[in-house]
């Protein structure tokens, strides 16, 4: 080749290079719209899971893909906002937990959601079936309300005269009533009276603890955002009111209250990330069965326990996934 021709090449793919990088920039990237029901603080640990999964598949956050965040801050009042926002910006999926999900259904039949964390998503109205979801919406189920009569022995077991069991339930969260109802079946079978305090906002969490003090020996706690928002205010509340409490998640025993038995958040918020990935490249989340948990963590704080003058059962810790001291 002439020295020539070879300048004209050189300098034809010099030009045509920033032409390649411009269409790449202005092709859209494929979009993913997450909801953050609670604060991004109170998500840290499980985003980072999430997004180390998301980058292992191949999705890189403003590379290969573009993630817009939205948090709720565990307001239900701003969920039909937020929903509402994520489907102007015609995002390619959308990411959300427990009652936000059926705020995003409401707001989108279009655009595929995948739920992180729902309780009993047949009967919420979530999905068809979990083995075909149908429509618009799959993703991750706790089956909290399948769990609630374990949870009540687990009580049971540590506090052998229980006789009287608090439950403080959001009452706008329907996975937080179907529980509830659960926790009401397999106390009664126990001999345990059930007295139920419901709660819809921030504000009324403090005179719902006024209210069941000197009432109840032990506090079962469903989770939703507006509760999980408001953990550690809770977990002191119970304290305070000298009551031990057991709910799904880990987080409240690392805030100090007593027993959580359920999935492994963490493990759930990887797995999401793979849902996401099977819809990005073309799968249809009607099509993808809804999963359930197949590995339940029992953690226990054994401080809590011992400020309350509990003995807990050797048994009791052995069986423990994790034992808090």
């Amino acid at each position: 080749m002439r020295r020539r021709d070879f300048i004209t090449l050189l300098g034809g793919a010099a030009a045509a290079w920033p032409l390649a990088v411009r269409a790449q920039q202005a092709r859209k990237l494929p979009t993913i719209g997450f909801f953050g029901t609670v604060t991004p603080s109170a998500w840290t640990h499980l985003m980072v899971a999430f997004e180390q999964r998301l980058r292992a598949l191949g999705w890189i956050e403003g590379h290969t893909v573009a993630i817009e965040y939205r948090w709720a801050g565990g307001s239900t009042e701003r969920f039909a906002e937020i929903a509402a926002e994520l489907v102007r910006l015609k995002v390619d999926v959308i990411v959300t937990a427990a009652n936000g999900v059926l705020v995003a259904k409401r707001a989108t039949t279009a655009i595929p959601i995948v739920f992180l964390l729902a309780n009993d998503p047949v009967a919420s109205g979530l999905v068809a079936s979990l083995a075909r979801p149908g429509g618009n919406v799959t993703g991750l189920s706790i089956q909290s309300s399948d769990l609630a009569g374990k949870r009540v022995e687990l009580l049971r077991e540590v506090i052998p005269g229980l006789r009287h069991l608090a439950i403080l339930t959001n009452v706008d969260y329907a996975g937080a009533v179907l529980e509830t109802a659960e926790v009401q079946v397999a106390a009664h079978a126990l001999g345990i009276e059930v007295l139920k305090f419901e709660i819809r906002r921030a504000e009324d969490i403090a005179p719902a603890f006024e209210a069941l003090k000197g009432r109840a020996q032990a506090l079962y706690l469903p989770s939703d955002a507006l509760v999980y928002t408001n953990r550690i205010r809770m977990v002191t509340l119970a304290q305070d009111a000298r009551l031990p409490m057991i709910t799904v998640l880990r987080d409240y025993v690392d805030a100090g209250g007593l027993i959580s038995y359920g999935p492994n958040n963490m493990e759930l918020f990887r797995r999401a990330a793979e849902y996401v990935d099977r819809i990005l490249r073309g799968a249809k989340p009607g099509d993808i069965p809804v999963e359930q948990p197949t590995k339940f963590d029992l953690v226990i704080n054994l401080r809590t326990a011992k400020a309350f003058g509990m003995t807990i059962p050797e048994s009791f810790l052995l069986r423990a996934d994790d034992v808090i001291e």
